[in-house]
């Protein structure tokens, strides 16, 4: 099977000829890739700083779609020949940068109608993400003003774009090159990071946030100090400060969910959340996908099609 991943953790990612999967077990379902999404994680599995359950040679890569191909004998709602997207972790074999995933069937959602395959794969991991942010992180209500702290990014987007969907006002910070696209998303106000003291302006102009998200890099601190006492923050990066003053802080991290993902996907098919896909590349140009996307692709993705 051609893949695409290391030889060992922290080695380049190179071309990989890997074993064919084996036959689903009960509960799995074998997708033949026709996308697969590339992500800053990816670059944490690729280090072995992210835990997969899999040793190396490994091919990267936790979001696909494509079409099911077999399925094991206790799944009844998932048949061969239907198009699916899913985020799996832990890797029953192998990641999706490859022909062919092997995935619990409780991971995968139908992809629908006017949804591409590369659309697809690209929103699994950030859509997942926003929402267990703003639904189980924040408990977001309508009418709540919230923070979008790096709203520039995929993921940053999506939350800004999930919090308007729920009926929040949202206040978005974006470099100068993002905020026309973050306005566009839905956000009424959008600020510019690099400016000093943009947290406390922001508490003062609002008297706090109900609550933030952040998105980020180190970013958690100043997301907090934007929100009011007794409020709520969501980071996504991994950075949750100390809590303080009533907030309620919590540190989110992407688990699978095929029945979320399958209401996610219809959000994207109504527009009430769009992603970018910038380019299509072969396996063959993983190394420099992954590359640009670590470099930023100013709210775009890139996808991998075997």
């Amino acid at each position: 099977m051609r893949a695409a991943g290391v030889r060992q953790f922290g080695a380049v990612i190179e071309p990989l000829d890997l074993p064919a999967p084996r036959r689903p077990l009960a509960d799995e379902v074998l997708v033949a890739v026709q996308a697969a999404g590339v992500g800053n994680w990816d670059e944490f599995v690729r280090t072995g700083s992210w835990d997969t359950g899999i040793q190396p040679p490994l091919a990267l890569g936790v979001e696909a779609a494509g079409v099911v191909t077999a399925v094991g004998d206790g799944v009844k709602d998932i048949g061969v020949g239907t198009l699916v997207a899913t985020h799996s972790m832990p890797l029953r074999e192998q990641g999706s940068w490859a022909e062919s995933f092997l995935v619990p069937a409780a991971d995968v959602a139908p992809v629908p109608p006017g949804v591409s395959a590369a659309a697809a794969a690209a929103a699994a991991v950030p859509a997942l993400t926003a929402d267990q942010a703003i639904v189980d992180g924040l408990h977001l209500q309508a009418g709540q003003t919230v923070l979008v702290h790096g709203a520039g990014g995929v993921t940053g987007g999506m939350l800004v774009q999930h919090a308007v969907s729920c009926g929040a006002r949202v206040i978005a910070t974006a470099g100068p090159d993002s905020a026309d696209r973050v306005r566009a998303m839905g956000a009424t106000t959008v600020v510019d990071y690099h400016q000093p003291g943009w947290p406390e302006r922001i508490r003062a102009q609002t008297g706090g946030v109900d609550a933030a998200v952040n998105a980020a890099r180190d970013g958690a601190a100043d997301a907090a100090a934007t929100v009011r006492d007794g409020g709520r923050l969501a980071t996504i990066t991994g950075d949750p400060p100390q809590p303080g003053r009533g907030i309620v802080v919590t540190a989110v991290q992407v688990v699978p969910n095929g029945p979320r993902l399958c209401h996610l996907l219809k959000l994207v098919a109504t527009g009430m959340l769009t992603i970018e896909v910038a380019a299509r590349s072969p396996l063959e140009e993983a190394a420099a996908a992954l590359d640009r996307t670590r470099h930023g692709m100013h709210g775009a993705v890139i996808v991998l099609c075997p």
